[in-house]
């Protein structure tokens, strides 16, 4: 936590701030059978609210030991017959977006837009935190986007990353005495007065525990979860509504708010933080400047998380960090590159990634905060979005569309026929200068713009991956306008698709070094080229995997393909020696060849030397990679050499050149018995005899 650039005492924003209320608690209650048991015993009463004449101190909250979950049917019965609660809470939305709309358009009509945006950035803010949690991370995920909303705008949402309005410490002390069976003085050796910064779930406190260590102490705001029930039930409803009425939108929007209330409920319980914390520092805290803080257990319930405090900046407060001699652009590349692992790698993703929770350590680590918003990605989706990436850079549209299909934008049955070239259309574009040089924001713009006109549907876990990587580019382009996220990127997309085991990479890669039968070398290279800016790439693996991949059942197709390369190279290479030796021989004999037939020898020497110059290049590109060892290959030599398959691909390449040296020899032979002088267009005359043969100096096609 920065707690320079968060002032210790944080007014509050008017004297609307919420009255403190008891946590909406569901019973763990089997979620089949949700509809059957009575939800008005699982949900808090509008009676249950503490009212103005009970003492914060005196009021008992919610049982610690039961477990929030998130019910959309125990919510919805028990909102449909609050009527007056839900149209209440329904126009106090309508009316506070009504007045901010009304001032923007009343600012643009006198002409004083530009005057008054401040003023009007101040409302919008104050609103979003007035409605509560679920429009304040609205607010947050604005708060990220220069490229969305103007600078007076962006300045005011950033406040509401960890500068909301504070809840009483009678409150959270309160809290902690239940969350931890002690008043604060007993838990804590120290503990800050007043809260260092405030979210939109909870307030951070800094403290000592007595055993010495420095601690960040958050604790949940009251009245959390009925809020964000009454909330995710209107929004919910209002998307069944579209749903129905709308035909122009095709995504399971309530699929999507679904989605977003199993998270934000997960959010609310600390301990569910603590351990997705754990998990994240597992899976990710090895990675290069990534740091996780500790978890104290002991100083941890539902309610309240004990963490270790961490120094540290916003990535966003660029001259703070330029003046500790930190490099914010290598730290958001240091993001980007932990990002790729938890979408495609391992499946566990920060869905909350807003600057308030990624901070610059004084040493140079990127710090990660807030665990509460984690999502996954199954490993079929993984891939999906591996392929995808690989179908955009090969211009394969039709496997663009098909990965749709396998991604659940599009159903089965759909029709791909006139979305193949929509594709096209969108990305050719897009794709003119360079994979690496797009912007993630302008794929997912031109992507919306198609999915309107065919029948995509954007599925629920989707949403919150788009959510998390258009944040973390919104970051970047506040640190680098010019910083491109994918040109970061494709060198982990290249580092799996060399490295990467599973039949759907392989496959892929497959398709991207080939086409006709034929290798493609500049992939190839560039592929190369690109892994091995990847931190983790271990070319030796590589190598080793490569190996053990062709020389297997699987790699059957690959060594097909090698050995028509080897055939083809080790031929044209023989057929230039000969030609040349040809030409040598009539020169010495002052015969002159025909223009024709002069030219044919240059050409395949051209081919020939030009796969040459790729294979060259290939080495030096693995000569220059970190890490690269060639005795692995020559210790390696013995065991291929034991492999039936690699006895199989000598005897193909073999018997295919031997075929074609007995070919040529026959036709060479028969050419030699003929005139050249008789021969026309590589057939001789019947009508002239046969005279005393000259030597060739061309070959006939085909060999």
């Amino acid at each position: 936590m920065d707690i320079k650039t968060v002032s210790p005492t944080l007014p509050l924003v008017d004297s609307q701030t919420p009255t403190p209320m008891r946590a909406t608690q569901l019973d763990p209650v089997d979620p089949v059978a949700s509809n059957t048991v009575d939800v008005r015993s699982q949900l808090v009463t509008v009676e249950d609210i503490p009212t103005a004449g009970e003492s914060e101190a005196d009021q008992s909250y919610t049982n610690p030991h039961v477990s929030l979950r998130y019910d959309p049917f125990a919510i919805a019965d028990y909102y449909r017959s609050r009527f007056l609660k839900v149209w209440g809470r329904l126009l106090t939305v309508i009316w506070k977006f009504s007045s901010l709309a009304l001032g923007i358009w009343l600012d643009r009509k006198r002409g004083c837009a530009e005057k008054n945006e401040g003023k009007r950035a101040t409302q919008l803010r104050v609103t979003l935190t007035q409605l509560g949690p679920a429009f304040i991370k609205v607010g947050q995920a604005l708060s990220t986007r220069p490229d969305l909303v103007t600078p007076t705008f962006l300045e005011e949402l950033t406040k509401l990353q960890d500068q909301l309005p504070p809840f009483s410490n009678e409150i959270a002390y309160g809290f902690i005495e239940e969350e931890l069976g002690g008043k604060p003085e007993q838990i804590y050796a120290e503990l800050s007065p007043d809260p260092l910064a405030a979210a939109s779930l909870g307030q951070v406190y800094k403290g000592k525990l007595k055993t010495g260590e420095t601690v960040a102490v958050k604790v949940q705001r009251p009245g959390l979860s009925e809020l964000i029930a009454l909330d995710i039930y209107l929004l919910r409803t209002l998307a069944i509504w579209a749903q129905k009425n709308i035909t122009q939108i095709r995504s399971d929007l309530v699929a999507i708010m679904d989605e977003f209330g199993y998270r934000i409920f997960e959010e609310m319980d600390y301990t569910h933080e603590g351990h997705n914390a754990e998990r994240f520092n597992e899976l990710y805290g090895h990675l290069p400047d990534i740091y996780v803080p500790k978890i104290y257990w002991e100083y941890t319930g539902k309610r309240v998380l004990t963490m270790e405090w961490v120094n540290g900046t916003k990535l966003t407060n660029l001259d703070e960090i330029q003046a500790k001699g930190i490099d914010a652009r290598y730290l958001i590349e240091v993001g980007v590159q932990c990002s790729l692992r938890q979408l495609l790698e391992h499946g566990f993703f920060h869905a909350d990634p807003h600057p308030g929770n990624l901070l610059a350590s004084p040493d140079g680590k990127l710090v990660y905060l807030d665990f509460g918003m984690m999502s996954e990605v199954k490993p079929y989706q993984r891939y999906g979005l591996l392929e995808a990436v690989v179908h955009l850079v090969n211009r394969d549209f039709e496997g663009l569309a098909n990965d749709y299909v396998k991604l659940e934008f599009l159903t089965p049955d759909t029709d791909l026929t006139p979305i193949i070239p929509a594709l096209s259309s969108v990305f050719n574009d897009a794709l003119g200068a360079s994979v690496a040089e797009l912007n993630f924001k302008s794929i997912t713009d031109k992507l919306s713009a198609l999915m309107y006109e065919y029948p995509f549907q954007v599925p629920a876990y989707y949403a919150l991956i788009i959510r998390s990587l258009v944040t973390l580019e919104g970051i970047a382009i506040n640190v680098d306008p010019n910083f491109k996220v994918l040109s970061k990127a494709y060198p982990y997309v290249a580092k799996r698709l060399l490295t990467d085991p599973s039949p759907q990479l392989r496959t892929s890669l497959k398709d991207l070094l080939f086409k006709d039968g034929s290798l493609r070398w500049n992939r190839l290279e560039n592929l190369l080229k690109n892994a091995r800016n990847s931190d983790d790439y271990d070319i030796n693996q590589v190598l080793d995997q490569t190996l053990d991949f062709l020389f297997s059942e699987r790699g059957e197709f690959i060594r097909e393909k090698l050995a028509n390369e080897i055939v083809k190279n080790v031929d044209l290479a023989s057929r230039n020696a000969l030609t040349n030796a040809q030409l040598k021989v009539a020169e010495w004999m002052g015969i002159k060849p025909s223009s024709s037939n002069g030219t044919k020898p240059v050409a395949t020497l051209n081919q020939n030397q030009s796969n040459l110059e790729h294979i060259q290049r290939i080495v030096a590109i693995l000569q220059e990679t970190q890490g690269f060892d060639p005795m692995i290959l020559v210790q390696k030599v013995p065991d291929l050499l034991a492999k039936p398959e690699v006895r199989q691909l000598g005897q193909q390449v073999a018997g295919e050149l031997a075929q074609k040296t007995a070919a040529r020899l026959i036709r060479e032979l028969l050419i030699s018995e003929d005139h050249p002088e008789t021969q026309k267009n590589g057939h001789r005359s019947s009508s002239q005899p046969p005279t005393k043969p000259l030597p060739p100096v061309s070959l006939p096609a085909g060999y």
